[in-house]
């Protein structure tokens, strides 16, 4: 990553705060009812449950794509005005978003080049978009081939792999990975935690980590806070690694922060 990622601030300061969120998709039958919970800058925090428990729209909820009923989102200090483009673009840049399904979250016309640069054009950088895009690519393990395909073109590892990418795009100040590597192999999981890590610890961004698997989030992430505790505002917490030098093991394979995502070359 370049000189510009580790401009930020130094961690510790507020980062991602939900409080006493119900939100759902019928009112009626709310699929969160009153949970909160809090990010800190510089902060890794893995969010643990099951499928179909409300953990992904809670994630939504936190990437302000998913208006709740009740309740607040803070985004560095300050509450969140809107939701989906409604929302002030300070606000909407300052989070970066991975989902599990990278084939619903990409526009099948786009290339992969296309793909990570979506942001930047969105947002009229593009004087940036060459420059930001072949960083971004090489960081994620992309090679100049592959960002000539587009989606259908590619395997799930590596149309992820360009979704991370364009979710570091405009150096947000925030992650949400909603079951990012859910769908992946273990190589390419520790390829891209690794990838996350290293730009959470260059820029002192808020990491909230959605998933099921307890032991990548644990070693993963400073802490872990199970899904089912959350109702009524309370957070249970488990203590993971904690530390910048701490390795994540996922199928055996070690992932040390820092560490740049190996290419990618096979086939789609």
């Amino acid at each position: 990553m370049s000189n510009a990622d580790a401009a930020a601030p130094l961690a510790g300061g507020p980062g991602l705060e939900l409080r006493g969120i119900t939100a759902g998709y019928d009112r009626r039958a709310p699929v969160l009812r009153d949970v909160s919970l809090s990010v800190r800058e510089g902060e890794a925090v893995g969010l643990l449950g099951p499928s179909g428990c409300g953990k992904s729209t809670l994630a939504r909820v936190a990437a302000l794509l998913h208006r709740p009923s009740a309740g607040t989102v803070h985004l560095l200090g300050e509450r969140a005005a809107g939701w989906r483009h409604r929302a002030p673009r300070a606000q909407r840049t300052a989070v970066g978003v991975v989902f599990q399904q990278p084939r619903l979250a990409a526009d099948p016309g786009l290339t992969l080049a296309a793909l990570i640069a979506e942001p930047l054009r969105a947002t009229g950088r593009k004087t940036e978009t060459a420059g930001r895009t072949e960083e971004l690519a090489a960081a994620v393990g992309l090679t100049g081939e592959l960002l000539t395909r587009r989606p259908h073109e590619v395997s799930d590892g590596q149309l992820q792999r360009a979704c991370v990418a364009r979710a570091l795009a405009l150096r947000p100040r925030i992650l949400v990975c909603d079951e990012m590597t859910a769908m992946l192999d273990a190589s390419t999981t520790a390829a891209l935690v690794a990838v996350v890590e290293d730009y959470r610890q260059r820029t002192g961004a808020a990491l909230l980590a959605v998933g099921h698997d307890r032991t990548l989030l644990e070693r993963w992430c400073d802490r872990t806070v199970a899904y089912r505790t959350l109702q009524g505002g309370q957070e249970d917490e488990r203590h993971g690694a904690g530390d910048a030098s701490a390795e994540v093991e996922a199928g055996g394979e070690a992932l040390r922060s820092g560490r740049r995502a190996p290419a990618d070359t096979s086939a789609g």
